[in-house]
């Protein structure tokens, strides 16, 4: 075990209400077959668009990226920041040529790249300056899209598909949220009635059927902090404070103007691990049953159950546990606190393993 590993595990079960948090193509609640049985589910990819969302109210404008394919649009207008003097059209060239030189292939009359790319802030001042200077180098253009990633890039990773060299990989895993018990989606009749209808017209304007479901859900993320520490250096702190306090907070919008379904968690588990990120959704391959308390207190009960027997036979016990929610449960594998003190204790955690070498909790 590498002792300048350091990880972040969080582990959250949440109550929502009927709700379709996320819809497949069908507009069916999302969905997967665990443990022999149906749950709900919400996607890794839905849960990190809404923290990404909470993002730009955490973090200052500059330290967020944008995923897009309008780099030339941004380059340009960065240009012109750099250099009142040029004309949109001399910027607009400039910028398309600082792309191409990045490696970039452009479409629709060199307007837009071919893919989307997560690019910082400060990546596109960089590309700028180069493309006002008018700057030939290649290997320039792509040191400026690999230097200063934004924090969300950092967290979440960046591919690009023509020039692997562009790549990050990500610090951060979000697992598929899933219910801790069996599901089955129910259906929502509804009618809209015609404001300006006749009194003497029967029927409504509309009818339409929603599908739903509710759930106590067991979600799942993992960060690395040496991985952050790699590309972040000092900000490393301000980035794990502000993913705990997303992921533990965001919620995705799907249907909610028709649910008002936002929910916060109602048990957390934190553990900081040296070896490696461990998923406990094993505690749920058994479906938890209903009893006359529900769902949350049988779940919260099988997840320590779950990982008082991890520790015991297979993982190490992690160097340091937190908890919030679930008194006299959680307790038994963790030191209770609430959701400030934990984002303090895990940014002062993440900011003495970025000052020095990373050889003690």
């Amino acid at each position: 075990m590498k002792r300048n590993n350091f990880y972040i595990d969080f582990h959250v079960l949440q109550t929502v209400p009927p709700s379709c948090v996320n819809r497949d193509d069908t507009g069916s609640p999302k969905t997967a077959v665990y443990g022999g049985v149906t749950r709900a589910r919400v996607s890794s990819q839905a849960w990190k668009h809404a923290m990404r969302a909470m993002f730009s109210d955490l973090f200052e404008p500059e330290e967020v990226g944008t995923r897009t394919k309008r780099i030339v649009e941004m380059v340009a207008a960065e240009i012109l920041k750099q250099n009142t003097g040029l004309d949109g059209k001399k910027a607009e060239k400039l910028a398309v040529n600082a792309l191409k030189n990045a490696g970039f292939k452009l479409k629709d009359k060199d307007t837009v790249t071919e893919a989307l790319f997560f690019i910082s802030d400060a990546q596109v001042k960089a590309l700028a300056r180069l493309a006002a200077s008018e700057e030939t180098d290649k290997k320039q253009f792509q040191n400026a899209l690999n230097a200063f990633p934004a924090i969300d890039i950092a967290l979440f990773g960046r591919m690009a598909a023509n020039d692997p060299s562009l790549n990050y990989d990500a610090a951060a895993q979000v697992a598929h949220s899933i219910s801790t018990h069996k599901i089955q989606n129910e259906y929502d009749f509804f009618t809209a009635v015609d404001d300006k209808k006749p009194e003497d017209t029967e029927g409504a304007g509309h009818l339409g059927t929603t599908e739903f479901n509710s759930s106590t859900l067991y979600r799942y993320a993992t960060v690395n902090v040496a991985e952050l520490k790699r590309h972040l250096g000092k900000d490393t702190a301000k980035a794990v404070g502000g993913f705990a306090q997303a992921f533990l907070l965001s919620m995705p919008t799907g249907k909610q103007n028709s649910f008002a379904n936002r929910t916060l968690p109602d048990a957390v588990y934190v553990s900081i691990r040296r070896d490696q990120p461990v998923n406990c959704a094993g505690a749920f391959e058994k479906p938890v049953i209903a009893r006359s308390d529900g769902y949350l207190a049988q779940s919260q009960e099988q997840f320590v159950a779950y990982v008082t027997n991890l520790y015991q036979n297979f993982a190490n016990a992690p160097e340091a546990a937190f908890s919030i929610g679930a008194p006299g449960v959680f307790d038994q594998i963790a030191e209770g606190m609430a959701l400030q003190q934990l984002l303090e204790r895990l940014e002062n955690l993440a900011a003495a393993y970025a000052a020095d070498s990373g050889e003690a909790v």
